[in-house]
């Protein structure tokens, strides 16, 4: 009898220890950005995130950015103009894997700090100054082994102010900075390993 209860004890201890969590992970991933503003066009991103996994279903992580998209700044007068400038952003992030096999939906959330760039009008007009602004960020996606497929909505405040040209005419502008991101990456480090 001891004998048998000493054997499923250690095959019990095998099993349990068969399976190690790794907590730590680093997210790389590159894709597509877009103002979702009239007139804009897209361009790349590139990002870089480490992970820290509170468990098989929780992670946060801290992600940088770099996006460079042509958006458009529009006048009180109906007028808009377009230019090509970027974006960077330390984001805290939080994500929620929905299932724990291999392919794994998951929605996540984060806030930070998002630098703009700036945008010239035409010369001696002056321009959008660029600057950092608090911001958020939504994502839904889904991770099949240590690859991961995403989107997310960057919500940026928008630049505004007023233009004062040589002719001393003043007018509004409003230079939106909110994106969309579709990106593809993978996962090194994490997960479940034997």
């Amino acid at each position: 009898m001891q004998l048998r209860f000493l054997a499923l004890l250690v095959l019990i201890t095998g099993s349990a220890s068969a399976q190690v969590f790794k907590p730590f992970k680093v997210n790389l991933s590159a894709g597509y950005a877009r103002p979702l503003e009239s007139g804009a066009t897209g361009g790349v991103l590139l990002s870089l995130e480490p992970k820290y996994g509170l468990n098989d279903r929780i992670d946060l992580g801290l992600r940088y950015e770099l996006a460079l998209m042509n958006h458009t700044t529009t006048f009180d007068n109906g007028s808009l103009i377009s230019e090509f400038k970027g974006s960077s952003s330390f984001v805290f992030t939080g994500n929620y894997l929905l299932s724990e096999r291999n392919f794994r939906p998951f929605v996540g959330a984060g806030v930070g700090m998002f630098t703009v760039g700036g945008v010239n009008f035409s010369e001696g007009d002056g321009g959008v100054s660029g600057g950092t602004k608090l911001g958020a960020m939504v994502r839904a996606g889904f991770k099949a082994g240590h690859f991961a497929f995403g989107a997310e909505y960057n919500l940026v405040p928008a630049s505004t102010g007023l233009r004062t040209s040589s002719s001393t005419i003043v007018q509004r502008y409003k230079s939106p900075n909110a994106y969309l991101g579709l990106k593809i990456g993978f996962d090194i480090g994490g997960g479940m390993y034997d």
